[in-house]
């Protein structure tokens, strides 16, 4: 069944991007991502202007955010102070966002930034993952727990940052700077790239402040959660970049995947799960960087062009 999207102003078939939206939501209840990571390359690779999907994966994000964050929560792996210190960084962070999106479409180079900060972002944090994931395999397979403890107890230059507070729920006394320098930096990620952002805060909160995977995910999915309905109603008042006709498709898709997400993620272990996200963000990442250097078929297009010049 074809459907028309407004925004878009294309023709797309709602099964498909139902599936989507349902996949994308089993990632995000499952690694304590919002998925927009995927599903923003997803839309772009299905023929949606970069723009567009930016914005729409965005509002997507909002939806799988929240099936997936209430069901961490009712597991208690949610640590609401932790994730309050994010949310004033991510809200600054997407203000910044979209006044850089409405500049770079300005003048005209928007689809290649994009491109580009997948490439890197992805790449990077990918590989990082899925280095030290490998590492963790394979000191729980020769039962090292003990030194493994011992080395994440350490502290490092954080713990010299002022401003302390204690997180009871994290069992953690660091300085209130760390999280809110995080949540800037994935808000202002969040706008740009039309991702939650969970890609770079799941590991940064793990290896940086310390906190153990299972809180992750739900912490993470609370921050995802506000700061992208912020991002949406941002984008759509200031850049008139969602589709809010997609949006809702995928919405209904996204609600669905994510509880069977969260189920799927009770089962697996925390360098399991980070093993397949960093799995992910290079298979993404790949094919980002793929589309960067193939000859288009159309060398030359006029599509882009609204008359009155020359």
């Amino acid at each position: 069944m074809d459907l028309y999207l407004p925004i878009a102003e294309l023709s797309v078939n709602v099964f498909v991007f139902l599936a989507m939206g349902a996949a994308v939501g089993f990632l995000s209840g499952m690694f304590g991502v919002g998925g927009g990571f995927l599903i923003t390359p997803l839309l772009i690779f299905s023929g949606i202007p970069s723009a567009v999907a930016v914005g729409t994966g965005a509002a997507q994000t909002v939806a799988s955010s929240v099936s997936g964050a209430i069901a961490q929560y009712r597991r208690n792996n949610v640590d609401v102070k932790m994730g309050f210190l994010l949310l004033m960084g991510g809200i600054v962070g997407a203000v910044i966002g979209v006044q850089v999106v409405k500049l770079l479409r300005q003048i005209g180079q928007f689809d290649l930034f994009i491109s580009l900060a997948y490439v890197f972002f992805l790449g990077s944090i990918g590989t990082l993952m899925m280095i030290e994931s490998l590492n963790a395999v394979r000191r729980s397979f020769s039962a090292n727990q003990a030194t493994t403890a011992i080395r994440r107890s350490h502290h490092n230059w954080i713990h010299g940052l002022p401003l302390k507070m204690r997180f009871h729920r994290s069992r953690l006394y660091i300085s209130a700077i760390p999280p809110v320098m995080i949540g800037a930096f994935v808000g202002l990620l969040g706008a740009i790239m039309g991702v939650g952002g969970g890609f770079i805060m799941v590991p940064a909160m793990i290896y940086l402040l310390r906190m153990r995977t299972g809180l992750v995910i739900g912490t993470s999915l609370f921050q995802i959660l506000f700061v992208t309905a912020a991002t949406t109603v941002l984008q759509t008042t200031q850049n008139y970049n969602v589709d809010i006709v997609l949006a809702l498709i995928l919405m209904v898709g996204g609600v669905i995947g994510a509880q069977f997400g969260a189920v799927a993620g009770e089962k697996l272990k925390g360098e399991q799960l980070r093993f397949l996200l960093a799995g992910l963000v290079i298979l993404v990442c790949l094919r980002m960087g793929w589309d960067l250097v193939v000859m288009p078929t159309e060398l030359f297009s006029i599509s882009g062009i609204t008359g009155g010049s020359h």
